[in-house]
């Protein structure tokens, strides 16, 4: 029987691998000055950011006044979680945001690839950086319809 040493000091802080970017082709409508699409350049978000954002997605169900429960809008998160994970373009950039008459970088992000097959590639893209699972990717598939 072999015995593996467990030790600690892999999880030390400062031992993980950074995370890193990664660029993606979600449109083939935007593109440099030699014809090639421009890439998104995504990056994953932490743990606690992911949770926030969850929270502030979170609707509280109430019935004849009363708090019974409530749901997370998952539209909404998929949308808050591809402006977060999105390092270039950035969707909050001011002069951007104007550029379109809106103040949601959400909704910049849904101006920008106005295409769904566009807006489905970033998403699941975002998916796939952030280290989600199939599960949540059947319920980004509900939030693009």
């Amino acid at each position: 029987m072999t015995t593996v040493t467990r030790s600690m000091d892999m999880f030390m802080k400062g031992k993980a691998k950074q995370v890193i970017t990664e660029e993606v082709i979600v449109s083939k409508r935007y593109v440099d000055e030699e014809g090639n699409p421009i890439p998104f350049v995504l990056k994953a978000i932490d743990t606690k950011r992911i949770e926030d954002l969850q929270d502030e997605c979170t609707i509280p169900q109430v019935k004849k006044g009363k708090k019974v429960g409530e749901t997370v809008d998952w539209k909404r998160f998929a949308a808050r979680l591809a402006v977060e994970s999105t390092v270039f373009p950035n969707f909050k950039d001011a002069e951007l945001l104007a550029s379109y008459g809106v103040v949601d970088p959400c909704d910049l992000l849904k101006e920008i690839l106005c295409v769904g097959g566009e807006y489905a590639e970033l998403v699941q893209a975002v998916q796939r950086v952030n280290g989600f699972d199939t599960d949540f990717e059947e319920l980004v598939d509900d939030a693009k319809n």
